[in-house]
């Protein structure tokens, strides 16, 4: 088994807040029937998974 770098850990965490918030923010957007908030949340997804590719240790 390896060791995760420190610095791996936290960009994985970073990662998992922003698709978590984004998930959240979606989903309340979605049951108010608010666009905006629906926007800021497939942002928020979009970043986390942008964040995901580019970052590969």
């Amino acid at each position: 088994m390896t060791i995760d770098w420190r610095p791996d850990r936290g960009i994985h965490r970073t990662v998992l807040a922003l698709g978590a918030g984004g998930l959240v923010v979606v989903t309340t957007g979605a049951a108010l029937d608010v666009m905006w908030l629906l926007g800021i949340g497939v942002w928020g997804l979009i970043a986390a998974m942008v964040i995901e590719l580019v970052y590969r240790p």
